[in-house]
């Protein structure tokens, strides 16, 4: 396998993504609309195994497009409107790009004879725990609590189905848990990113539900589970789940304050009594591991710090810029 299609390549993920696969040896053709810019790009356009192609998976004219023209011999579909606060603000746009043009891509790459699909999907789907001692893993029940990730399970269910399977595709869905860390489509509306953003300006971090637990994962370890995909035997992953994360990597919002804390012990915070966002779940990443093997090479601490230096060193100019955001 030498030519990977990466959808929303100049993306926060997108991007980390596809210099991880550059640096593999594998041809990536980006295929993005640009609508958070395309500077994230420009360090892969002097590479000769890198190419684009500006279009939109909603548009069936770009996707065949970009599939004759490349022939990829697998797609990592990343592109979407991503995250609840973007898909809340423009929920037709959110159906019409998560579900029907994730729809009409998948379909499109099995008839243009591309071997495996690699689809973005979130833990968000599992919504609240039942059993707060818990820890929900790909066989518990998903409870979507927001736009966002009911797109995500209606593709999930959509690829899972009987009906759509053949046997020379090998799609795989990743469910990531909560990202974190520096790439270079950055984004500070991201938990870890913001809590770190705020406490290292020295402004007062400003937490609700601080009880609620999350996994989270570096951006660079999603590239790497996408690297273990791309190359593990298809009888091994072809329509199946994995969560992406670690399991001792589960935080709640106040354990991140603590860890914060150690790198930024002056650090002000303001605990606020609201409970809009009931999202409450910890993951188990048992079968990631047991099935490729795969361990996550950074830590929770590590994104702190690496964030820290950054923004103290003034690598990201106005952090509180529109850019850093998806909304």
């Amino acid at each position: 396998m030498k030519r990977i299609m990466v959808t929303g390549g100049a993306g926060y993920i997108g991007s980390v993504v596809t210099g991880a696969l550059l640096q593999d040896g594998y041809e990536v053709r980006v295929f993005d609309n640009l609508s958070f810019g395309g500077e994230s790009l420009l360090g892969f356009w002097h590479d000769p195994k890198f190419s684009f192609t500006k279009g939109d998976i909603t548009s069936a004219s770009d996707v065949a497009r970009v599939l004759r023209d490349f022939a990829p011999e697998a797609v990592i579909h990343l592109a979407g409107i991503v995250g609840d606060p973007a898909c809340a603000k423009q929920p037709d746009l959110a159906r019409r790009v998560n579900w029907e043009g994730a729809r009409d891509l998948f379909e499109a790459a099995k008839k243009n004879g591309c071997q495996r699909f690699v689809f973005s999907s979130t833990c968000s789907n599992y919504g609240k725990m039942k059993d707060p001692s818990s820890f929900v893993d790909e066989t518990s029940a998903l409870a979507p609590v927001s736009l966002y990730a009911e797109t995500k399970v209606m593709f999930e269910k959509y690829v899972l189905q009987d009906s759509v399977r053949d046997k020379n595709f090998c799609p795989v869905i990743l469910r990531f848990s909560t990202v974190y860390g520096v790439s270079p489509r950055m984004r500070f509306d991201l938990t870890v990113n913001e809590f770190t953003r705020e406490c290292a300006m020295g402004r007062e971090l400003e937490i609700f539900g601080e009880q609620f637990w999350r996994p989270y994962c570096h951006v660079y370890d999603f590239a790497r589970a996408i690297r273990l995909v791309l190359t593990a035997d298809a009888a091994a992953v072809a329509y199946d789940v994995f969560n992406v994360g670690d399991t001792n990597e589960n935080y709640q919002k106040q354990m991140l304050v603590d860890e914060i804390r150690k790198f930024i012990p002056a650090l002000k915070v303001r605990y606020v009594s609201r409970n809009q966002d009931p999202r409450d779940y910890r993951v188990s990443f048992a079968k990631i591991q047991k099935v490729l093997g795969f361990k996550v090479s950074k830590k929770v601490p590590d994104g702190i710090r690496e964030m820290k230096t950054m923004i103290e060193e003034g690598v990201f100019g106005d952090c509180d810029a529109a850019r850093y955001k998806n909304v």
